[in-house]
């Protein structure tokens, strides 16, 4: 990190490439021309590297994750921050943000050809853009911004140094996150094939795993109806089925230079020779990013960890990256003979590797299923879910196929409410559904104390919400057990390294909140405003320079959570 700050320092007393006024409002005229239309066919140079060094990756684009695919390509930067992150065309910066997690900073730069580039966990932007940021913070006193910006105020030509590369936000080492957006629709698009001339990849994706999914009631595998993943390495000998049944398939794709995995770009399934169904990551759009917990064995991914790509479409998943006939990718093994399936992965870069497997037919009992309990939630409609004291409204479209959902109600005399059970086994939510919760009582009269908490054995999070007519509303995006709860305490507050704060000035406070989560913070010191990120639970000064050497100072920290609680410290130095 030091290195980096010294990065900077460099970067801002050098200066950057100053741009003419003549220069500026051509390029302002080429791009405002240029934007008006639709993205044309591009060159193979059109983006440049965004960086004087070879390219590695640690993640491609369409990679799985928990509850999103990864959006872009994140690029490592030799394991340290501090590294000039150059703008990859020409364009103007559109949108600067800065935010406790996600891209931490980010920075978005408009092109002509319909596209905007991204650059995500930068240390610091451009001198006259980081100036712009920290005008908007230190004017509205907080540390989180997201400023837009019209093509006259900071315009940019390819090669330019937009940023400093950085750790910043969620983020688990140094790199760079890039990404390519549809500047229009927002969508993602995979970046790889305009950067591919930077990257080598010789290496085939390679399988762990295969799933075979019997439809309940409709079939079976190896004389069970369950769900059954089997090493790849033991498909030598064949499976039994009989019935409708689908499959899935984990596997990682590898490049050069690198030990890191990556996501499969395309996966396609052959049974007898007929595609039966594919899937190719080339774009993304931000709505179908949650649609990946209906693409993946979302059970599995639950209870292990471990991602395995269903070759099957549910009923309410809408990923238009996935392409089957109507049967949406179900196999019927209605004949005993031997049905040869045929997986093709294949990544970027034309390397491709193939599973092979048999499944024989062979007749045998399909048992009737043990029917779960509890109300229907359909996919296509909207779901009102109500209980003494409960109402949840799963809207249309918010789960991707008919299921079960049982509410239960567990009493406790000294809760403030019930405790509400909404289960529906592993049954993920696609977006934020409206919840509220009945009051039993109010051990003090102050509402804004009162917030909905979401329980897991001991593992407790804060829902937030609102108190209305006795009753608390908050929207929720998983089923779990829910109840009302009451906070009263201020956050913590402590002070970290505080005998260097005189000589260092790297000042810092952890902070935490064990009920309704931090709200918001200041610091002020000497009773002026200094800026201050939260990173990681800790608060670190922004602006050093704002602390003299040699002269004694006064620190005031506020810190207020969800409920209105407010923490106050003075401290010293």
């Amino acid at each position: 990190m030091y290195a980096g700050r010294n990065a900077i320092s460099w970067y801002i007393c050098v200066g950057f490439i100053h741009i003419s006024m003549i220069r500026k409002i051509g390029l302002i005229l080429t791009l405002v021309s240029a934007l008006s239309g639709q993205a044309q066919n591009m060159p193979e140079d059109y983006f440049a590297s965004p960086f004087d060094f070879p390219l590695l990756l640690s993640a491609n684009f369409g990679e799985l994750r928990p509850n999103h695919f990864h959006n872009g390509i994140d690029i490592k930067t030799q394991g340290v921050v501090g590294k000039p992150v150059h703008c990859v065309a020409d364009g103007y910066v559109s949108r600067v943000a800065v935010l406790h997690g996600g891209y931490g900073q980010v920075i978005y730069v408009a092109h002509p050809n319909g596209l905007t580039s991204v650059y995500g966990h930068v240390l610091s932007f451009a001198p006259a853009v980081q100036k712009a940021v920290r005008d908007y913070q230190y004017a509205h006193e907080t540390f989180v911004c997201d400023l837009r910006f019209g093509p006259d105020k900071f315009p940019v030509r390819k090669g330019d140094i937009v940023a400093v590369s950085g750790n910043e936000g969620a983020s688990a080492g140094p790199h760079l996150h890039l990404e390519l957006r549809r500047t229009e629709t927002n969508e993602y698009i995979d970046p790889i094939p305009y950067f591919k001339r930077y990257l080598k990849d010789t290496k085939a994706p390679v399988p762990s795993l295969v799933g075979f999914y019997p439809l309940p009631g409709k079939g079976v595998v190896d004389g069970s109806a369950r769900r059954k993943l089997v090493p790849v390495s033991r498909l030598g000998r064949p499976m039994t089925a009989w019935g409708k049944l689908y499959t899935g398939i984990s596997a990682k794709d590898y490049m050069d230079g690198t030990s890191n995995f990556y996501g499969v770009h395309s996966v396609t399934l052959y049974v007898d020779s007929v595609k039966v169904f594919n899937s190719t990551t080339d774009t993304v759009a931000p709505d179908e990013n949650r649609m990946i917990n209906a693409f993946t064995d979302f059970e599995e991914l639950s209870r292990t960890r471990r991602l395995v790509m269903r070759s099957y479409r549910l009923p309410g998943n809408r990923l238009r990256m996935l392409h089957t006939q109507d049967d949406r990718g179900v196999i019927d093994i209605d004949e005993e003979r031997d049905y040869h399936f045929r997986y093709v992965l294949e990544d970027n870069f034309g390397n491709h590797r193939v599973c092979s497997f048999v499944v024989r037919g062979r007749k045998q009992e399909i048992p009737v299923p043990d029917e779960r309990r509890g109300q229907t939630l359909y996919w296509n409609r909207t779901n009102v879910v109500q209980r003494p004291g409960l109402e949840l409204v799963v809207p249309k479209y918010h789960v991707y196929d008919d299921v079960k959902l049982h509410a239960g109600i567990r009493e406790d005399s000294a809760g403030i409410s019930f405790d509400y059970v909404l289960d529906a086994g592993y049954t993920p939510l696609h977006g934020y559904c409206p919840l509220s919760i009945g009051m039993r009582c109010m051990p003090v009269p102050d509402t804004t104390k009162y917030y909905v908490v979401q329980k897991w054995g001991r593992w407790r999070a804060p829902m937030g919400g609102k108190y209305e007519n006795g009753w608390m509303r908050t929207k929720v995006r998983s089923l779990g057990t829910f109840a009302v709860a009451l906070d009263t305490v201020a956050p913590r507050i402590v002070p970290l390294g505080r005998s260097g704060w005189k000589s260092s000035r790297s000042i810092r406070f952890r902070v935490s909140d064990a009920e309704s989560g931090i709200a918001s913070y200041k610091v002020y010191i000497d009773g002026k405003f200094v800026l201050f990120g939260l990173k990681k639970g800790v608060l670190v000064i922004q602006d050093k320079e704002k602390v003299r050497r040699g002269v004694p100072h006064e620190a005031e920290v506020v810190v207020t959570d969800q409920c209105g609680n407010v923490a106050r410290e003075r401290y010293s130095f």
